[in-house]
């Protein structure tokens, strides 16, 4: 693999409790392509060299069957599993806890394999060619320490049938990032207010809000960076059953240190993606369209 090529990270390990089942593995394409599949259709056309999945050790064997059978020919591919014991040594956390220390600490767990620039996705994302092109030249041409996020219109990302949880973005006028948080709980009733609670009441948020749907840029300073504040995080916060450490929250912290700039990347691209069950039929429909139009063969392997 050429050493300018960068690498893309798929986030793999969610247990998808409101899909109900494995949706990384789910059906979506006309053959049976997963969500997965047009993702790393997309990074192979944009130039990226290598593939990690962050899986559960669990379902780690059939997930690796499927998918080294379908384009493990194409582009080098790694696996790694995120379990709750996978942090950094000599911490301890409550031992009734059974989930996984979230997003960030996904992220962390593939810090022993990669050591080039890299980009993360949501493996039940699908984010579109174009960003994968804007990820992949600013990975090869950046040479500062910067990181950087993909951003959509909220009202872009949003489900018919339930809520959804968005890191939600501020920008300067230079377009770097100023702050990100997680949001969870978004939703739109039915007079169009898009809002998520807070304990002090609903917060609303415009239809055009930047939103990251977790599609970053880092370098490979980024696993220093998180250790320490996983570090943290399970020294304050480890006693609890289900508390989550985000990507936000670590990103958040280092702007707000002043540790590196982080930009905001826009882009033409559509997203969607599944969250429920009855999000299925908008997505297949979606693609068919994409296929209908020359975006993608029939037959992308």
């Amino acid at each position: 693999m050429s050493a300018q090529k960068p690498t893309l990270l798929v986030l793999a390990a969610g247990m998808g409790s409101r899909y109900g089942s494995l949706k990384q593995m789910d059906a979506f394409g006309p053959n049976g392509e997963s969500i997965i599949d047009y993702s790393i259709y997309d990074a192979i056309r944009a130039g990226f060299g290598k593939v990690v999945f962050v899986v559960r050790e669990y379902f780690l064997e059939d997930f690796k069957e499927m998918f080294d059978k379908r384009f493990g020919d194409k582009i080098e591919l790694c696996y790694v599993t995120q379990e709750l014991e996978r942090i950094p040594e000599g911490l301890v956390y409550n031992a009734e806890r059974q989930k996984p220390w979230g997003t960030a600490h996904a992220v962390y767990v593939a810090h022993d394999i990669i050591q080039e620039p890299f980009a993360v996705i949501n493996a039940d994302d699908f984010y579109g060619r174009e960003a994968y092109e804007v990820l992949a030249q600013f990975l090869t041409t950046n040479e500062g320490p910067d990181y950087c996020v993909v951003s959509y219109y909220l009202s872009n990302t949003l489900s018919e049938h339930g809520s959804v949880n968005r890191g939600v973005c501020t920008a300067d006028g230079d377009g770097n990032l100023i702050h990100v948080v997680e949001c969870v709980k978004i939703a739109q009733d039915a007079n169009g207010t898009i809002a998520y609670p807070t304990e002090d009441g609903a917060v609303t948020l415009e239809p055009e809000t930047l939103v990251s749907m977790n599609m970053w840029g880092f370098k490979p300073s980024y696993f220093d960076h998180a250790e320490r504040q996983l570090t943290n995080f399970i020294i304050e916060l480890g006693h609890e059953l289900k508390s989550e450490f985000y990507i936000p929250t670590v990103i958040d912290k280092l702007i707000k240190d002043g540790d590196l700039k982080v930009k905001v990347l826009k882009t033409n691209s559509s997203w969607f993606g599944v969250t429920y069950p009855e999000d299925k039929a908008a997505v297949q429909a979606q693609l068919h369209s994409l296929i209908a139009s020359g975006v993608y063969p029939t037959h992308i392997w």
